[in-house]
């Protein structure tokens, strides 16, 4: 996904560099974003909907591939890619929240987007301390699972009422629902206790070489 570690320095910013075919493809995802939350928000092209959120969120691999491919890794690319995955994701699932009949909740919202916000700056607080702290497999599965979910109440809006009222289509949807939300909850639990970690093992790496550094001026004043 985007937040994989970096096999090489990112360069550019907003320069000649930055403007390169990753970027466009990213800022094109975020676009396309936009239009979804006009649909949505219109509130009856629910198949368009659908399809269109399906589009944005799987070529989300396009723009982090080629930017590997053509070695053109940027740090605009590096800010916009993790931030347009959000952007699609969190505001689907806000602006679905005005419609009962897919299914999401406020709560559902609230524990995905607060889930995003605390790793993300997380994230940047261990990384500025140096501390390696790129997404792992519970990330990628993560935002796999959010798109489904996000798929699945956009395709429910769009069957026919008569179907949207079987009650076995409807306790599909709230598992996935659901299942999603307290995974992506799980997801964040998790963080912490990576970032926990990462911070104790820091502090005695910090405190060994402090120790080994005090025995060598010791044995030099010997």
């Amino acid at each position: 996904m985007s937040e994989a570690p970096l096999t090489q320095s990112p360069t550019g910013f907003l320069d000649r560099e930055a403007l390169n075919l990753p970027n466009l493809i990213t800022l094109t995802r975020l676009g396309l974003s936009c239009v979804l939350f006009g649909l949505i928000s219109r509130g009856d092209l629910w198949l368009t909907s659908t399809i269109l959120f399906v589009v944005a969120a799987s070529t989300d691999f396009l723009d982090g591939y080629y930017a590997r491919k053509l070695g053109q890794i940027t740090i605009l690319g590096r800010i916009l890619d993790p931030f347009v995955d959000k952007i699609i994701v969190c505001g689907s699932f806000i602006f679905l929240i005005g419609e009962p009949a897919s299914g999401v909740s406020a709560w559902m919202a609230i524990i995905v987007v607060g889930r995003e916000m605390f790793v993300s700056t997380l994230r940047g607080l261990l990384e500025q301390m140096g501390l390696d702290f790129s997404a792992n497999w519970v990330g990628k599965i993560k935002m796999i699972g959010q798109c489904v979910a996000v798929t699945v109440a956009l395709g429910f809006l769009a069957l026919p009422e008569v179907l949207q009222s079987a009650s076995n289509l409807i306790l599909a949807r709230n598992v996935i629902l659901w299942g999603v939300t307290i995974f992506t909850a799980w997801s964040g639990l998790s963080y912490v206790l990576r970032a926990a970690r990462a911070l104790a093992d820091a502090a005695r790496n910090q405190s060994a070489a402090t120790t080994s550094h005090d025995s060598t001026d010791d044995s030099e004043e010997d």
